[in-house]
């Protein structure tokens, strides 16, 4: 069975991948949590 490829003649992505990218990006564009930040800065206090 052959690759499905677009008029350029690259690959397409499987249907999956969108979906994958989604949830990527919606994890990264999350804040960072208030005891993640305070642990950050009391390792950043004792690096000094």
């Amino acid at each position: 069975m052959q690759p499905e490829t677009t008029r350029a003649g690259r690959k397409a992505r499987p249907e999956w991948a969108d979906g994958l990218r989604q949830l990527y990006d919606s994890v990264v564009n999350e804040p960072l949590p208030d005891s993640f930040a305070d642990l950050i800065s009391k390792l950043d206090d004792t690096g000094k």
